[in-house]
């Protein structure tokens, strides 16, 4: 009887704690396999109960702005940093616990927080290209012996190509725009960002303009695929978390950004993505170089947001010139 007792008790507890605990509503454009391995993760250690809904980007910054008036949901878990900042007036600023852990470089948000960093590379077939022969920096690509040897996505079409742009506009100015249209002089614009580094490892192309992270893919795989790091500099910016202002679960919904951004969860990320971590005290994952030995350049968020349909306006133009 006694041990019955116990045994009741024990689920009574249970019961109460997980009631306390609650529920948090996340928007979420994260990876399927990664929601499914995350939110269990979270629910067991914390009693608070995740609802989620997985949608697109755009549509995730789309449906919280409609709902602004009367939130629906807590959180935004892995967008962009350009929407959310597009959209920082639907978002509440919070720091979170553990900030002074955060790399100052991911710092760039207006009320929304880094969640995983990401940064523009060159992927390289080692089979087309020697070492000596290797693009090193972001003018190199305007070689003419790169003619139609780059892949990279479109600009208008895609955030990670977009990023790549406002990179050269970032470094160089107004001059960047003569710059970025000799290397689209001798690019093959592929439909997605994601079949850039596939062309180029397998060797339809020379040079791909990519994430680190999808380059290391391959890379990490055994291909005949080399990352470069633009000498120049590249951006190193996150993607990005949020509490949207008005949260109706909002003691949930801190503890869950919290999570998200502790150190375990950050190093998952690191071997399940490839993602560099937003914290200072974690690894970056195996096989790449110290964030602290590549040149980085500042990425203003605002910036890239609030120009973002002029810049791209002049990339279709430049697209259309160049019959691309």
């Amino acid at each position: 009887m006694k041990k019955l007792a116990l045994i009741l008790l024990s689920l009574v507890i249970a019961g109460s704690a997980w009631a306390a605990g609650g529920k948090v509503v996340v928007y979420t454009a994260h990876e399927e396999s990664i929601i499914n391995a995350l939110v269990p993760m979270f629910e067991k250690e914390t009693g608070i109960k995740v609802e989620y809904v997985k949608l697109g980007s755009g549509d995730v910054i789309k449906r919280a702005k409609a709902e602004a008036a009367n939130p629906q949901a807590d959180v935004i878990w892995s967008i962009g940093g350009e929407q959310l900042e597009a959209e920082s007036q639907i978002l509440a600023q919070y720091t979170p616990k553990d900030w002074d852990k955060i790399a100052s470089v991911y710092k760039v948000g207006t009320n929304w927080l880094p969640y995983t960093g990401i940064m523009n590379v060159f992927i390289v077939n080692t089979k087309m290209l020697k070492p000596e022969q290797f693009p090193k920096k972001w003018t190199d690509l305007q070689d003419a012996r790169f003619k139609k040897l780059i892949s990279s996505a479109r600009a208008d079409k895609s955030g990670s190509s977009y990023m790549q742009l406002a990179n050269v506009l970032a470094i160089y100015g107004d001059k960047g725009w003569d710059i970025y249209k000799g290397i689209m002089k001798n690019m093959v614009i592929s439909a997605s960002s994601g079949a850039v580094p596939k062309f180029v490892n397998d060797g339809e192309q020379a040079v791909g303009i990519t994430l680190e992270d999808n380059a290391f893919r391959y890379f990490a795989g055994g291909g005949p695929v080399a990352i470069v790091y633009p000498e120049d500099g590249t951006v190193a910016a996150p993607d990005g978390i949020a509490l949207l202002k008005g949260a109706p679960n909002l003691e949930n919904a801190k503890k869950f950004i919290d999570w998200c951004l502790s150190k375990p969860v950050q190093e998952y990320l690191v071997d399940a993505m490839a993602r560099r971590p937003v914290r200072t005290d974690c690894k970056d994952p195996k096989g790449l170089p110290p964030l602290t030995t590549i040149k980085t350049v500042p990425y203003d968020f605002g910036w890239a947001a609030k120009n973002k349909n002029d810049f791209v306006k002049k990339f279709v133009d430049i697209a259309m010139d160049l019959n691309l």
